[in-house]
């Protein structure tokens, strides 16, 4: 643009000279300005200890952690709070560590009398769980106004006027800040919290399930806060505080200044994974208090915005839809990095830092970027060190671009982009209707037989290591059965790994898929010889509802059409929007189906329960998550028995017997895992993927000198073009002066002729 319009005005040269002089002049403006950046961020912040990540869309809307769950809310807040536990960094499967607490600590069980019972009590006995877990001593939160103290040992900001908070809306607009001790009382008053009404909090139905007298203890403080609103307008958001220190209930107890007791009805192994979620993070009273304050929701000053943690990083900005800043926790203690892994660790670089105190980066910066081409555009430039610090996907998008474009491979391998794999707990899978007359159980013994066959027969046919190969190009693994890897009770020489239903050993001993002769012979064994019904000759049609309803599923149908086709039988595909969908599969009015699954936490409980008969989905008004409608007694008395298990040999033995259950039925045609990537250039160090663990960004390491390094490569501007700009301007300039010098001359020859005329 710049360019044309200089062009347009050499144009208009017989109106306005210009000397060459002055061309040179406009020259060497263009030349100052052919170095045009799009680096979002200040000259010279390459070269200090910060990470740039971008996000896109909006803001995080809840950084409460009663309240987040949401996954672009997880960058920030398992960086800022602590829960009592945590994972190991390294290890897979994943092993649950104490992060706040001590340690993971032993539950101790009772009955319904209150008499202590030994650990291997049968589940059924066990009327209550209790759970004292020991936080570590010395944990400050991070500097907080909150916790600021005058000379007299009173709150300095705990007592404001409105127009007092009139030009604070930053935290950061508060000069004085304090801090105080961890203790266990701020981790009861976050699970007290978390009934309380002002907020939505995405665990309180479950944990009012299983948590001591905290279903009741809800119904109370909705009672005390429609007592403190009397007078209020519902959409008043000056609300009194609500001081939950008031309020007790005996399922949540501090015994001494750093012990944490919880109680849980019955017996529930699962419980302490939830101890690992931003949830149970301490919240301080003080923190309440302060943001109670008339004035500040208007100000936007809350948790939601400005979190109070006692985590590795702090939030310092906070600009909405723009730019959110993370800065080292002055007050943190520093964690050793871990010192052992899962193998191959070592090779891959990841126990480089044994021992050495988290976090490493100083500071880190999320900057908006509404468009992915632009985003990804900066990554490859080096002004990003990661394009989704807090998701799985672009990395593998990054890879099968690589397999797609050799440009693109040349240019990532050259610009050494780390693209880690893992394959996560995740998985996609077709499922059948137990209530369908045709591919579910069947109403007699003959018919559970053949229609079993018929299932079988149907998981040989569809080829997963196809549909990986054409559709995920190549990221991924086919499925064996419902529990994928990275979680206890998969085993690389157990069931899990191994479906002898649809696989044969081959002569290596992997797995090779059975032929289609062999699901044909199981098709006719089914009563459908090639594809028809024995007895009326009729076709066999299966039904088939699938999600999405966009044109561009259209190759991905037309893909499962052909697999059933390949033993005779037609597919009639019924695709629809998500929501259509799952209104069908909350009535059972589906007989074949695609669906998938992604852990809530790494235990394989949360990935067998969906083929527990009580889960039946269309049997529990949509409630359960057995899409299936699955039933099968002696999978659910397997099942009854491992939820009560924690990890170790015998859960191992229920598992294994499940997974062989589910697989002579075929329940399912098992899927696949899909292979997730992370996103790193080259000078960041230790970042192994991983979906579960959130409280990563502390265990990346990067080198700011090698960035700057490669950014002033990556980046060079391009002055070749100026001396053909140059020509171009002395091609334009100098006929159009000659041409001006030529008319002034005549124009003067004129005037000279007049006047000599002239009398």
């Amino acid at each position: 643009m710049i360019l044309a319009g200089i062009f347009v005005r050499i144009r208009r040269a017989a109106l306005v000279a210009l000397s060459l002089p002055t061309a040179f002049a406009i020259f060497l403006l263009i030349g100052g300005c052919t170095e045009v950046s799009n680096n979002p961020h200040s000259l010279g912040s390459e070269k200090t200890n910060t990470l740039f990540v971008p996000f896109s869309n909006r803001s995080p809307k809840y950084l409460d952690p009663a309240s987040s769950y949401s996954n672009d809310e997880t960058p920030y807040t398992y960086q800022i709070y602590e829960p009592p536990y945590g994972y190991h960094y390294l290890k897979r499967p994943y092993v649950l560590i104490g992060r706040a607490a001590q340690e993971v600590a032993s539950p101790r069980y009772f009955d319904k009398v209150g008499k202590p019972l030994p650990d291997n009590a049968p589940g059924e006995n066990i009327a209550e769980t209790v759970y004292d877990i020991r936080i570590k001593p010395g944990i400050k939160f991070a500097p907080h106004p909150a916790f600021a103290k005058n000379a007299a040992g009173g709150y300095l900001y705990h007592s404001m006027k409105r127009e007092e908070l009139a030009d604070k809306h930053q935290i950061t607009d508060f000069k004085q800040t304090g801090t105080r001790e961890l203790t266990a009382d701020d981790y009861v008053y976050a699970i007290r919290r978390l009934a309380t009404p002002r907020i939505k909090s995405p665990s309180f139905s479950t944990m009012a399930d299983y948590i001591v007298g905290l279903k009741e203890y809800g119904e109370k403080i909705v009672a005390v806060d429609k007592a403190l609103r009397i007078g209020m307008a519902p959409t008043d958001r000056d609300l009194p505080f609500l001081d939950f220190r008031k309020y007790a209930f005996d399922g949540v107890q501090a015994l001494d200044r750093y012990t944490l007791r919880i109680r849980v009805k019955g017996k529930y192994p699962q419980f302490k994974y939830w101890l690992a979620m931003t949830f149970f993070s301490p919240v301080p009273w003080e923190a309440e208090k302060f943001y109670a304050q008339p004035g500040m929701a208007e100000n936007n000053l809350t948790l939601n915005y400005w979190p109070v943690g006692t985590g590795p990083y702090m939030l310092t900005e906070f600009i909405e839809n723009r730019r959110h800043v993370l800065e080292r926790n002055p007050n943190f203690r520093g964690e050793p990095y871990p010192c052992e892994g899962e193998p191959g660790d070592g090779a891959k670089g990841y126990l480089a830092d044994c021992g050495k105190l988290t976090p490493f980066v100083d500071k880190v910066v999320f900057d908006i970027e509404k468009e992915l081409v632009p985003m990804q555009a900066k990554f490859l430039q080096g002004y990003y060190d990661s394009p989704a610090i807090e998701r799985l996907d672009q990395g593998t998008e990054y890879i099968v671009a690589m397999g797609d474009d050799q440009k693109k491979d040349k240019e990532f391998k050259e610009k050494g982009i780390k693209l880690p794999t893992t394959v996560e707990a995740n998985n996609w899978y077709i499922g059948f209707n137990w209530l369908d007359p045709v591919v579910g159980k069947g109403s007699s013994p003959a018919q559970v037989e053949r229609n079993r066959k018929l299932r079988q027969a149907l998981a040989i046919a569809i080829d997963w290591e196809e549909h990986i190969a054409i559709f995920e190009r190549g990221q991924g693994m086919a499925a064996h059965g419902p529990l994928p890897p990275s979680l206890f009770g998969y085993r690389s020489d157990g069931p899990a790994a191994f479906n002898p239903v649809v696989y044969r050993r081959g002569p290596d001993g992997k797995p090779v898929r059975r032929s289609i002769e062999e699901a044909k012979q199981l098709l006719a064994q089914a009563g459908y010889p090639d594809g028809r019904d024995a007895t009326s000759g009729k076709p066999l049609v299966l039904n088939f509802d699938y999600q999405n309803a966009a044109p561009g599923a259209k190759a991905l149908l037309d893909w499962y059409t052909k697999q059933f086709a390949k033993i005779g039988i037609q597919l009639e595909v019924r695709a629809t929007d998500y929501n259509r969908f799952q209104d069908k599969m909350s009535k059972g009015s589906i007989q074949i189906y695609f669906w998938g699954w992604l852990a809530d936490y790494p235990d394989a409980e949360n990935f067998l329960f969906m083929l527990y008969g009580p889960n039946a989905k269309a049997l529990t008004d949509g409630n359960g998550e057995n899409n299936s409608n699955y039933q099968n007694p002696q999978f659910d008395k397997l099942y009854e028995r491992l939820k009560f298990l924690e990890d170790g040999p015998e859960k191992q033995a229920l598992i294994d017997q499940m997974i062989s259950v589910v697989q002579t039925d075929a329940v399912w045609s098992f899927g696949y895992f899909p292979t997730s990537a992370a996103a790193y250039h080259q000078w960041i160090n230790n970042g192994k993927p991983t979906q579960i663990i959130r409280n990563h960004i502390a265990y990346l390491r990067l080198d700011p000198d090698l960035r700057a390094r490669k950014i002033a490569e990556w980046n060079q501007p391009i002055w070749w073009p100026i001396p053909l700009i140059l020509l171009a301007l002395i091609a334009a300039i100098v006929p159009a002066w000659f041409a001006w010098r030529r008319r002034e001359l005549e124009t003067a020859a004129r005037s000279i002729a007049i006047e000599s005329i002239a009398p």
